[in-house]
């Protein structure tokens, strides 16, 4: 360090005589040079995506870094009751990813006497650390599952090669295979990007049928079961819906249809990729259970399940009802949240279609239990799961476990840049140009992504220790405390009182449930009842 600033030392003072005879020096060699020998310097670095694509200017994002709080930055938005509420910020995020110190100094950064402040109910005789399972694992797989899957409470949600690159599907595929948790696929099919660096796989299959689609878009059984006996696959989830755009396809533009994406997903380049909002291999209830059946035989008995945001109650209870008359059960059910993201939606989709993540999955456990099935199926949740906190509240209310989908972007380093359906982030994340996604070092940000799961399993778990809990299974509603009014506190078991188990089976039906149930008919998605 004392050769480096002697060095520096000489070099300026040999620059300020020279520039005291010619002038021109001071400008090459105090701006010129420094400015090309740093550009040089970040693009020969391979750790920081951002300042690799766009050297020496990329660095003005960490100076905004480190004008703003070191640890915590907070960010108000609106919950979907119309209730502000705070997340974990960036900042926070991309230090869980570098390992680096996310303790913050002084007190609660939140107003806790604002409507909508949460709260774990701890207990006085907390649960020592050791004691607790550290890394918590639920096994997915009814009685018809001959494969079944042991998965974290914390995995990649979906998000597709196309929408995102594929050193970012590389980098999140990889971690999830360092952590020991698993990935799903997104419905823009099963890439090479998905299976090569060897982690776990959720394969989503959605309306479009990408990769395992016949030529006129049905479809295909031969093409399915070739790839879900893949190793690497480990569950198969069909999508119904998405919170992000529920009721309406996926939308990938023309920019990011590549030639190798038109082949994965068995498309035509250099078009807009529109799927469509509803399946074709199945149209009412029974026939849903029917391809669960079909596609967990093909796959010699993974785990089969679907993922849904919840729109009309009486849907999904049509659906519990296939379950109940044919026995067919699929083995999870992921509810994702109307508060869930996507690179690309129509605004009034996003903001003012869906079910809230916490009604959904309050909603989904006690029709699941008031029909008596619950015990067979295990529920995963998504929808803005960002920190240990979030997981707990989530299993509190009935999931099982909890994929995350915006804040593992964040630790590959997304900047939240606002130009995922533009083919320009500037991070390499969600961009099929190469010269941006060439940028983002595939293992380096693979450490980071585990990294992040490691670091938000641990604090989950500390929150249960702290309330004498020693596995996510002995989470419940009374758990969690939330502020409903300025002196009104309630917790999620009076909020969202519990059905009893077989409630729904047969009239009379609990209260506030009759008429949904009345509504739903295992043979048809359309209401039961004729309104004149």
């Amino acid at each position: 360090m004392i050769k480096f600033i002697l060095k520096s030392f000489v070099a300026c003072a040999i620059i300020a005589l020279l520039g005291y005879f010619w002038h021109w020096v001071w400008f090459f060699g105090i701006i010129i040079i420094p400015i090309v020998i740093l550009g040089i310097m970040d693009l020969a670095q391979t750790k920081h995506s951002i300042i690799h694509n766009f050297p020496v200017i990329g660095r003005m994002r960490w100076w905004a870094e480190w004008l703003r709080p070191k640890v915590y930055q907070y960010f108000i938005e609106s919950d979907t009751d119309g209730a502000p509420f705070n997340r974990l910020s960036r900042n926070v995020i991309y230090q869980r990813a570098k390992k680096v110190n996310d303790t913050t100094p002084f007190g609660t950064q939140l107003d806790v006497y604002q409507t909508g402040y949460e709260w774990l109910n701890h207990s006085i005789a907390p649960t020592p650390f050791e004691k607790v399972n550290h890394n918590p694992r639920i096994v997915v797989g009814g009685p018809d599952c001959k494969q079944r899957y042991e998965a974290s409470i914390f995995n990649v949600s979906a998000m597709s090669y196309g929408s995102l690159s594929k050193n970012a599907i590389m980098a999140l595929n990889g971690g999830a295979k360092i952590g020991g948790f698993a990935h799903n696929t997104g419905e823009g099919g099963l890439s090479p990007y998905h299976l090569e660096p060897g982690g776990d796989v959720i394969w989503q299959i959605g309306t479009g049928y990408f990769s395992t689609r016949n030529a006129d878009g049905s479809f295909s059984y031969e093409a399915f079961e070739e790839r879900a006996k893949l190793p690497n696959v480990k569950m198969i989830e069909i999508k119904l819906s998405q919170g992000a755009k529920p009721g309406h396809g996926g939308i990938l533009p023309a920019s990011k249809v590549t030639d190798e994406i038109a082949k994965i997903r068995l498309v035509e380049k250099g078009k807009d990729v529109l799927s469509p909002p509803y399946h074709t291999a199945f149209s009412t209830p029974l026939e849903l259970v029917g391809f669960i059946k079909k596609l967990r035989d093909l796959s010699d008995g993974k785990p089969v399940g679907f993922k849904l945001c919840i729109g009309q109650k009486s849907q999904f209870i049509s659906i519990c009802k296939a379950m109940v008359k044919t026995n067919i059960l699929p083995d999870f059910i992921t509810v994702d949240g109307g508060e869930g993201g996507t690179g690309a939606a129509p605004l009034e989709f996003s903001n003012s279609v869906g079910m809230p993540l916490r009604d959904a999955l309050a909603f989904v456990y006690d029709t699941l239990n008031g029909f008596g099935i619950k015990k067979h199926i295990k529920i995963i949740a998504s929808g803005k799961v960002h920190t240990g906190f979030d997981l707990v509240k989530n299993i509190s209310l009935g999931a099982d476990m909890c994929n995350g989908a915006r804040a593992m972007m964040l630790s590959l380093g997304c900047i939240q840049a606002l130009e995922c359906n533009t083919n320009t982030c500037p991070t390499g994340v969600a961009t099929q140009n190469p010269k941006l996604y060439n940028g983002l070092n595939v293992d380096d940000k693979k450490v980071r992504v585990a990294n992040y799961h490691h670091e938000t399993i641990k604090a989950a778990v500390e929150l249960m220790a702290a309330a004498g809990i020693d596995h996510p299974e002995r989470l419940h509603r009374s758990h969690i405390y939330r502020r409903v009014s300025a002196n009104q506190i309630q917790t999620y078991a009076e909020m969202y009182p519990y059905l009893l188990k077989g409630s729904l089976l047969e009239a009379p039906f609990p209260n506030g449930w009759e008429l949904s149930v009345m509504e739903s008919n295992e043979e048809t998605f359309d209401s039961a009842i004729k309104y004149a």
